[in-house]
């Protein structure tokens, strides 16, 4: 991992190894296997766009049954913070209805976002939804949405790498950097 890295005007320093993530990943993934192993429908995998391609793309290389993949693009964050309202700039790219989804985002912080995602997947007809995450700050997360799959649970401060951005840079980077205080 580099020591520090510069994003516009703010510097990050190391937090998560991309080795940390992969042994998260994997047990995620073991947990999914186990619960779809048995499924005769095939679940679609819905990948929150643009935070959860990297760990959607890691999960799918994980898991031993046959799946869909489809997007959205559901966002709440301005630079560091979220902004309390979810805005869902591009919609479902195929058809849930009577599917069992398997919503895979970046991270969970406030819920917001990730509530408002199960509402339009229930609307639009959605069998089941679970929700699996990389990341979670249970500090700031107070919802009654259970989430079914998390990687790993962090302290509520603001990191970039790995799928995350800051004013979309950052997110290739594949070990994860927290804001240095």
């Amino acid at each position: 991992m580099t020591d520090k890295i510069t994003l516009h005007d703010k510097t990050f320093v190391p937090y998560i190894s991309n080795e940390e993530l992969e042994k998260a990943i994997d047990k995620v993934a073991e947990k999914i296997n186990a619960d779809f192993a048995d499924k005769s429908k095939k679940p679609v995998f819905l990948c929150v766009l643009n935070g959860a391609m990297m760990f959607t793309g890691e999960i799918l290389k994980r898991c031993n049954f046959i799946a869909e993949l489809m997007s959205i693009k559901m966002t709440s964050y301005e630079g560091t913070s979220s902004t309390g309202k979810v805005k869902v700039p591009m919609g479902l790219t195929g058809d849930v209805s009577g599917k069992d989804i398997i919503v895979i985002e970046d991270i969970v912080d406030t819920g917001n976002t990730i509530v408002a995602l199960r509402d339009i997947l229930l609307e639009k007809g959605a069998a089941s939804v679970k929700i699996c995450t990389m990341l979670t700050k249970p500090e700031v997360y107070k919802q009654s949405l259970p989430l079914d799959y998390v990687g790993m649970e962090i302290e509520n401060r603001f990191i970039v790498g790995f799928g995350l951005d800051y004013d979309e840079i950052g997110r290739n980077l594949k070990d994860i950097y927290i804001l240095e205080k």
